[in-house]
């Protein structure tokens, strides 16, 4: 699985319906609204390289109202949750 998280520069004027318009793509799994240079954060969990294009560059940057993105790949996850999980297991 290939985790992108999308930072997304959008109209002022627009921002709830650009970020409804992003949720619904298909591979997007959650839209942020937050304070800061950015408007909003996508993030896109799909199987290859080829989706993450598919969604971002194909459809994601052609919503109405999206100015600007930038896009970065995830190498890991860290998260109390995953680790607690994991020492969990020999309990």
């Amino acid at each position: 699985m290939i985790t992108a998280i999308v930072f997304v520069e959008a109209a002022v004027d627009r921002i709830p319906e650009v970020a409804t318009a992003i949720a619904d793509i298909e591979g997007v799994t959650e839209v942020y609204s937050v304070t800061g240079r950015i408007d909003l954060i996508a993030l896109v969990r799909v199987r290859s390289h080829d989706e993450v294009a598919d969604v971002v560059a194909d459809r994601l940057n052609k919503v109405d109202g999206v100015r600007s993105t930038e896009t970065h790949i995830a190498f890991r996850a860290y998260s109390r949750h995953d680790l607690e999980a994991a020492f969990s297991l020999g309990s």
